[in-house]
């Protein structure tokens, strides 16, 4: 295996990181990686803001996995900033080989330099294999979480 290499994500990944996030029973319904116009335009916006941070995982030159670290400021526990990790995605091929942890380590890591007390994400239910993967890495299932579709 080839050096692994994470960076921002840009334009020229999208189509790779789409079909990551549409590589599953859930993202398969929701995901649409034959219209990438609203994916670019959400690039855009991500990259704009200097609390989000899109990023790909690269072996050999091709996107392997992906992650969102969203940095958000608060007024609970003290005024601390938090950090919440989205969409975190590891191609087929490259699964339980460390490359998961990998990119934890590394939305961890910057957490800490952000200046962030607290690393947060959800998981949906029905993905026992990532609660187990978390759970290695050290994170808690100390909360219930909720959704309202718009």
């Amino acid at each position: 295996m080839g050096d692994l290499e994470i960076r921002a994500a840009v334009a020229e990944d999208v189509p790779a990181i789409v079909a990551l996030l549409a590589d599953d029973p859930l993202g398969a319904l929701r995901e649409s990686p034959d219209d990438l116009a609203p994916y670019l335009a959400a690039l855009e916006r991500l990259r704009a803001d200097p609390n989000q941070h899109l990023v790909v995982a690269l072996r050999d030159g091709r996107v392997v996995g992906t992650l969102q670290l969203s940095v958000v400021p608060g007024l609970s526990r003290r005024g601390a900033t938090r950090s919440i990790i989205e969409g975190v995605r590891v191609h087929a091929d490259e699964r339980s080989n460390g490359l998961g942890t990998r990119l934890i380590q590394w939305a961890i890591d910057t957490s800490r330099r952000e200046g962030c007390r607290l690393v947060q994400l959800t998981s949906d239910r029905t993905r026992t294999d990532a609660h187990r993967f978390y759970e290695r890495l050290g994170f808690e299932a100390s909360h219930v979480g909720y959704k309202l579709s718009l």
